[in-house]
């Protein structure tokens, strides 16, 4: 069976289910609305992917959208706003504390320990430490994992301390690993961390508390012992490329440089009106279908959403940015990190790698260590 065909059945499914929901009990305001949004979804499920959103797309039309800067409308107290969160960070205690990692020992070349902090309502954090043993300050190296999970293995992390480079890897809290979320989120927690707390304030998102908590990592960083403060380094792809513009963003007298590839969080909007809210996105249509599904709602949501959307965090970076997309990325659109990349007013640099999706990308891997590894960021 084609990929079209099974994902029409799906369909029709959920098409039935929303008649029998309306035949017992839904009001008939929302009758209409509810029936045509279902017969939308029916129609773009019968309808190719390649035809709804997560389009391979050529370098030639990668540059013809040099203008584009998106779609999600950036709230007029954005900077405002995020520089009150990153008050409200700074007046949190620092508390945290180093042990030996419990997974692997150190060795005569390299420490590996586990770090623990408290962040925002107490939630607490864990994070991988590795740390080269010498007695000359090392640049570090910030890692941020994709969505969902926790930081990959120690031996993968080694790479960076086996040039040098000590690097923390954040476990994001709730998703996987070690640490403890401490929750508390307003409304619907389910089908992902997007929408969790998107009915209540936009301080009380959950990635609104994550950047706080990179913040309170970002305290910590300036206390680590044997650290160059003038070569802070930023890696991460996916979601960990969204928290990675984020963390520069705010912390622009930390960070020195930033690797960033197919960033996340990338262009509400944009992700909406291609019909590409599944995966990684699928909490747009789950919020959508059940809490907002006539839409009365849209912009109030699209708006909050615009705090966290990685293209307004673009702007505020200083740092020079090495920038990676895959032009057959069909989980974050190649269009939505345009407009994270167009925003981008620092030097910066992107490549494009044709026929590579969401996947592991080498050549990018070998890229950003040369420009992390060089004194000064060549682009």
């Amino acid at each position: 069976m084609s990929q079209s065909r099974f994902i029409g059945v799906r369909k029709k499914v959920t098409l039935i289910s929303y008649v029998v929901l309306i035949e017992n009990g839904f009001s008939k305001r929302y009758n209409k609305a509810y029936f045509q949004q279902s017969c939308r979804t029916f129609v773009g499920l019968f309808t190719p992917r390649s035809k709804r959103g997560a389009v391979f797309m050529t370098a030639e039309e990668i540059e013809s959208l040099g203008d584009y800067l998106g779609a999600t409308p950036k709230p007029e107290d954005f900077e405002r706003f995020w520089q009150a969160r990153m008050a409200e960070a700074d007046t949190i205690p620092l508390e945290y504390t180093f042990a030996q990692a419990r997974e692997v020992p150190s060795s005569s070349q390299c420490e590996f320990l586990d770090l623990w902090f408290t962040g925002m309502n107490g939630t607490q954090v864990y994070v991988k430490y590795l740390r080269p043993r010498t007695e000359t300050p090392v640049p570090l190296v910030l890692q941020f994992h994709g969505y969902p999970g926790a930081s990959r293995s120690w031996a993968e992390q080694a790479s960076f301390a086996g040039m040098g480079m000590a690097l923390l890897a954040m476990d994001c809290p709730g998703q996987g690993g070690y640490g403890f979320d401490a929750g508390g989120f307003r409304g619907t927690t389910v089908s992902g961390h997007i929408i969790a707390g998107l009915d209540g304030p936009p301080e009380g998102m959950y990635y609104v508390r994550l950047h706080q908590n990179i913040r309170i990592l970002c305290r910590i960083v300036r206390q680590l012992e044997g650290i160059d403060l003038a070569r802070v380094f930023v890696n991460g792809g996916s979601q960990g490329g969204a928290l990675g513009l984020a963390c520069c963003a705010l912390n622009p007298e930390l960070v020195n440089r930033a690797a960033i590839l197919y960033p996340f969080l990338s262009d509400f909007k944009l992700v909406w009106n291609l019909g590409a809210d599944e995966i990684a996105y699928e909490g747009l249509r789950y919020y959508s279908r059940w809490f907002d599904f006539d839409e009365h709602q849209q912009d109030r949501w699209f708006r909050q959403l615009g705090y966290i959307d990685s293209k307004n965090f673009a702007s505020m970076i200083r740092c020079p940015v090495l920038f990676g997309t895959g032009l057959a990325d069909v989980v974050c659109p190649p269009k939505t990190q345009c407009a994270v990349y167009n925003n981008l007013h620092c030097p910066k640099k992107r490549y494009l790698f044709p026929g590579l999706g969401h996947e592991e990308i080498q050549e990018f891997d070998d890229m950003l260590l040369d420009f992390f590894t060089g004194k000064e960021a060549v682009l």
